[in-house]
């Protein structure tokens, strides 16, 4: 169970891992991996979002471990994953790179699983698509809540008509040095506005603020220059694996034309659903959606009887 979140019970609340491992990255990082269910079921990946960690999957954990084998891992600089020591960290290459450590560290060679990224880590499956790596080992994806470019532009946190200044004062505000501090009712206020769906229950808003504030300050920092200047239209054409998109129409971080975009954009696409009233944390805020998708990519695209277990990973 990660560190770093405060919610100890309920649906929401970090399941512990069967057991716990470091893959090693192209640059020496030391990426955090969890991996729940029973060793030889089929395998799902899943790759968390900006500030956020292995808990934010909490619910999707518990539904799938059952019957699948489940890898979640933290982004490098959250969760008990180290954060980068230079620039050259904060980059889509160094999570292209983790993505590919830790499926090399988890699954068996030729071995293929299903891997869903929220946000950042669906932007992280875009920007490994056309690695040997990834290809070996991946069978399906879902990108949860996510695009490939201009995301400040696109943006509506700030309430103002798209343009210039909107696009400053965005940047100013998901790029600030400024701590975010303990939980209180304001923060899971603006929170809950910025990022989540106007009926997102109260336990879903604590879950997901006590997670993001969390994150270490300049690690957020550091990341969300990475997000101003994405760019991964190209990548995507590259993505030639079948691809299921899903998004909130209430997401104001991630609007659901970014989603769209991508599904006219993926070579394989599966399909876009949109997700009424929900905003940018998906994986939260509808949870049964999110796995139910998972779970029909696997048995769709995962062939139990060539599942294989990583001999000592």
């Amino acid at each position: 169970m990660s560190r770093l979140t405060h919610v100890v019970s309920g649906p929401y609340a970090p399941p512990a891992a069967a057991r716990e491992l470091s893959a090693v990255s192209a640059d020496g990082a030391r990426i955090h991996v969890e991996v729940h269910g029973p060793e030889g079921a089929p395998a799902v990946v899943l790759a968390h979002g900006w500030t956020c960690s292995t808990a934010f999957w909490a619910a999707q954990i518990r539904a799938l471990s059952a019957d699948h084998r489940v890898i979640a891992y933290d982004q490098r600089g959250h969760g008990r994953s180290a954060a980068p020591v230079d620039e050259d960290g904060y980059s889509t290459r160094a999570l292209a790179d983790d993505l590919e450590a830790v499926l090399a560290a988890t699954l068996a060679p030729g071995e293929r699983a299903v891997v869903a990224g929220h946000s950042m880590g669906g932007m992280t499956i875009m920007a490994a698509g056309g690695r040997e790596g990834f290809r070996e080992h991946v069978a399906a994806v879902l990108l949860c809540s996510t695009g490939s470019s201009d995301l400040v532009a696109e943006s509506t946190v700030v309430p103002l008509r798209a343009g210039r200044l909107r696009t400053r004062i965005t940047r100013s505000v998901l790029g600030s040095r400024a701590p975010l501090g303990p939980v209180t009712p304001v923060a899971r206020k603006i929170l809950k506005y910025a990022t989540m769906g106007p009926g997102s229950a109260p336990e879903k808003v604590e879950a997901c603020a006590r997670i993001v504030h969390a994150c270490p300050r300049r690690v957020r920092y550091g990341w969300s220059h990475v997000l101003d200047l994405l760019q991964l239209d190209a990548e995507v054409a590259e993505l030639r694996v079948p691809a299921a998109v899903i998004a909130g129409t209430a997401d104001r971080l991630t609007p659901v034309v970014h989603a769209r975009r991508l599904a006219a954009a993926l070579p394989q696409c599966l399909g876009l659903t949109e997700l009424t009233g929900a905003g940018h944390m998906t994986p939260v805020e509808a949870p049964e959606a999110v796995t139910s998708r998972i779970r029909e990519l696997v048995g769709t695209y995962v062939q139990v009887e060539d599942v294989q277990v990583k001999e000592g990973a």
